[in-house]
């Protein structure tokens, strides 16, 4: 591999530009140069990826005697980094170490002032900073740097050099989040060496450079307009498997006492899995008790009562079972059954004040739920029970496809519509609510609740049907037994 590999390091700033594509464009990017040397090609770096450029201030401890080596390095906020294998090897004592740091520490703050003339540190918290430098060669500068960035709380700290040999990039790698080492040269000699021009970095250059870099971002923030990819970059939250940390899930909720967790929840496990991890920390911390599924009413009522423990169905597997009509695998899939199994845990021991129930969103289910109103009502009044069967057989001979072949009767104003037929039911039902729910406490008046809704899906499915195939409607339950029924139809 040839020496000279670029022809300054303006030139070598371009080319780690061309590494850092990925950052292009981002608004929580910082560029800092390790001055002097590092500030050119950082002003490329960040001209290149719409980023914003200040400077770090490291100085290098030279050796005594041997000045080039480094035997350690101070960086702005006092950080002291100290290459042991070379204080060893020479036998460098602590006071030549202190006398050192005392000298450049004076150089250090001069060099801040010169830079930055009274203006601060921009604010690094949360930030992706890209530290530049123009070459590497034992890393000791580099190290103080990363040292004295950690008291700054960036999210990511990103070395990048043009050159450096392969040992250092591998043990900087170590260190921070990403290292982009744009060659190395092997024997690595000196920095200097990948460079036809090496000359001297002024003060003069640094500031210029710096405050052409000022005016370019303050240009681009008054003339760019956003691309569509950007604006959503902007807005997006960063996630750990498709899941936001508690805290930003937690101020996207607010106050809020509905949470609606989007269509991109139907479709792979890790859909399945993300939506599942959510709605358990919002129960757990946030105290929500109801979970709302796009389900169908009564299949999902099954689960109801198996996670607040007053079904009969042993286990998630079973109550999950109810869930025959295509797609299946909707709702009794993995992630579900862990969910529902860790809900019904979690009731046990919280006991029913602070029970979360599970809930259907969908009125589809025309005979289930002609079949679970006739079954409460056979349980608690027989002799509506009988009366229901009536009523409902108005529907027996269109078939038990749970709509379309009534659907399309009704809109070609073929058949009944049994209109008559299902109000009477309905208002039967809540004639006797009272007396009903009275019975048995708090279960009797889920048990009406729920019996009611079926009523109600029955009553809303025939007058909404226009084709062969029923309306999507959905259903918000906002309580266990609310003292009225806020249905959206």
């Amino acid at each position: 591999m040839p020496d000279r590999l670029f022809r300054d390091r303006r030139d070598a700033g371009r080319t780690l530009a061309s590494l850092l594509e990925h950052y292009r464009g981002r608004d929580d990017v910082v560029v800092l140069g390790l001055p002097r040397g590092g500030v050119p090609p950082a002003y490329e770096v960040a001209k290149e990826l719409g980023a914003p450029l200040d400077v770090f201030v490291v100085r290098k401890l030279g050796a005594p005697g041997q000045e080039e080596l480094a035997m350690g390095a101070l960086a702005s906020g006092g950080v002291l980094v100290v290459n042991d294998d070379v204080v060893r090897a020479r036998r460098i004592t602590p006071e030549v170490i202190q006398q050192a740091a005392e000298h450049e520490g004076r150089e250090l703050l001069r060099r801040e002032q010169a830079y930055r003339g009274g203006r601060p540190m921009p604010d690094l918290t949360g930030k992706i900073v890209i530290l530049v430098d123009d070459g590497i060669a034992t890393g000791s500068s580099m190290r103080a740097a990363i040292a004295a960035l950690r008291r700054h709380h960036p999210a990511r700290i990103v070395v990048a050099v043009p050159a450096a040999p392969e040992s250092t990039c591998q043990e900087l790698a170590a260190l921070v989040d990403e290292v982009v080492c744009a060659t190395t040269p092997s024997p690595f000699t000196a920095v200097g060496a990948s460079y036809w021009n090496f000359e001297q970095v002024t003060d003069e250059e640094v500031r210029s450079l710096l405050q052409e870099a000022a005016t370019s971002a303050s240009a681009r923030r008054t003339e760019r307009v956003l691309s569509d990819a950007e604006v959503i970059q902007a807005a997006a939250i960063r996630t750990e498997d498709g899941v936001p940390p508690d805290r930003a899930l937690f101020d996207l909720v607010g106050d809020a006492e509905l949470v609606l967790i989007g269509e991109a929840s139907h479709g792979t496990h890790d859909f399945y899995a993300a939506r599942v991890a959510m709605t358990r920390r919002l129960i757990e911390e946030r105290g929500f008790c109801a979970v709302a599924a796009g389900a169908d009413w009564p299949d999902a009522y099954r689960v109801n009562r198996y996670v607040r423990n007053r079904g009969e169905d042993a286990d998630a597997d079973e109550a999950l079972r109810g869930f025959q009509r295509f797609p299946t695998w909707m709702w009794r899939n993995a992630a579900v059954l862990d969910f529902v199994g860790s809900l019904r845990e979690r009731n046990d021991r919280g006991g029913d004040e602070s029970a979360a129930g599970f809930y259907g969103l969908d009125l589809y289910s025309l005979h289930r739920s002609i079949d679970e109103v006739i079954n409460y009502l056979d349980r608690v009044d027989p002799e509506a029970g009988l009366r229901a069967r009536e009523r409902y057989a108005c529907f027996d001979h269109y078939g038990t496809d749970d709509g379309p072949t009534f659907g399309l009767a009704a809109a070609m104003r073929a058949g009944d519509t049994c209109e008559q037929e299902v109000l009477e039911q309905l208002q039967d039902l809540q004639r006797h609510a009272v007396e009903y729910a009275r019975r048995d406490g708090l279960l009797a008046a889920n048990e009406q609740f729920y019996a009611e809704r079926n009523a109600v899906a029955v009553r809303v499915l025939p007058l909404h049907v226009q084709g062969p195939r029923p309306q999507r409607i959905s259903v918000w339950v906002t309580g266990e037994v609310p003292e009225t029924y806020p249905f959206a139809v």
